[in-house]
């Protein structure tokens, strides 16, 4: 059943101030919410998680209602489960990406030519017309996984690490798999829907740009300073516009999709968590084709 504005379970904001007060503490005001429950609590009350604070009663495995089945299986805040290594998709994610580089160091431009992001043109060293245009469309994915240089792919993946890892701690591996490759995927369909079809793209900066977006929505979420993480966005704004050979249409393009999707992660009223999550994954790759469908046919 759900708890009414001001009950103990959920308490409702303090008659002398706009802030809710700590569910333990009727006396105290607090903008630190439980990221599990969601209950307000102060600093008293609040326990160091992998993300965020928990309150008492989630650190010891109960719900607070007097439920014990709520709480046997733990959920992030956006509703994915809780494993005992939460970064591990970061880690694979970025073991794949060094082993492609190697594959790249290894084979050289015919591999990277083969699956680069390319709209159409003609490959000398494949020695025929190639592109998504030609049907190729597996480039919007494969592209996400290539980089141009060591300095590159080293710029990309302590991007990865740092704000993946923590961002995969909030909203559980599934999710933050669909983030990513939705972030990835639309920043590839905007590079192949506005730049030059003979241009060629390549980079994980797409996917990585979407995971910034969406750990900015989850910082407000948590109502914490959001002041490093928008000094960090819009560094990488100004490189991205600052410097030549940047597609910075995948930015762009994985930015916007990493806002929207990651906002529905955070934002997803629990009865229908899951529809609205993956819903909006589903909206954003219908735009993926839509965009890749439209350029097609201009370059028909």
């Amino acid at each position: 059943m759900d708890q009414a504005p001001g009950s103990p379970q959920n308490p409702g904001p303090h008659e002398a101030g706009e802030l809710p007060v700590c569910y333990r503490h009727a006396d105290r005001e607090t903008g630190i919410r439980c990221t599990r429950c969601e209950r307000p609590i102060c600093p008293e009350c609040m326990v160091n998680a992998s993300v965020g604070f928990q309150c008492p009663e989630c650190v010891r495995g109960g719900s607070g209602t007097g439920h014990a089945p709520a709480a046997s299986r733990p959920r992030t805040l956006a509703g994915g489960t809780i494993t005992s290594d939460p970064r591990l998709v970061t880690k694979l994610l970025i073991g794949v990406n060094l082993a492609v580089f190697l594959v790249q160091l290894s084979v050289g431009d015919r591999f990277t030519e083969r699956f680069e992001l390319l709209g159409q043109a003609y490959v000398p060293l494949l020695g025929s017309v190639e592109g998504v245009a030609q049907g190729q469309w597996y480039r919007l994915l494969t592209a996400m996984f290539l980089h141009g240089s060591y300095i590159h792919i080293l710029f990309n993946m302590l991007s990865l690490w740092w704000i993946g890892a923590p961002l995969e701690a909030a909203l559980g591996r599934a999710r933050y798999l669909a983030l990513y490759f939705a972030s990835g995927l639309a920043g590839s369909a905007l590079t192949y829907l506005i730049a030059a079809p003979n241009q060629p793209s390549l980079g994980a900066s797409g996917a990585i740009f979407g995971l910034f977006g969406a750990t900015a929505v989850l910082m407000r979420r948590l109502r914490y300073d959001m002041r490093p993480v928008i000094a960090l966005l819009v560094i990488n704004l100004i490189f991205t516009f600052g410097w030549s050979n940047i597609a910075w249409q995948a930015h762009i393009g994985g930015l916007v999709a990493g806002v929207v999707v990651g906002y529905a992660m955070v934002h997803a009223p629990r009865e229908r968590r899951a529809l609205v999550q993956y819903g909006v994954c589903a909206l954003v790759l219908a735009a993926v084709v839509a965009m890749t469908v439209i350029r097609t046919a201009q370059l028909a």
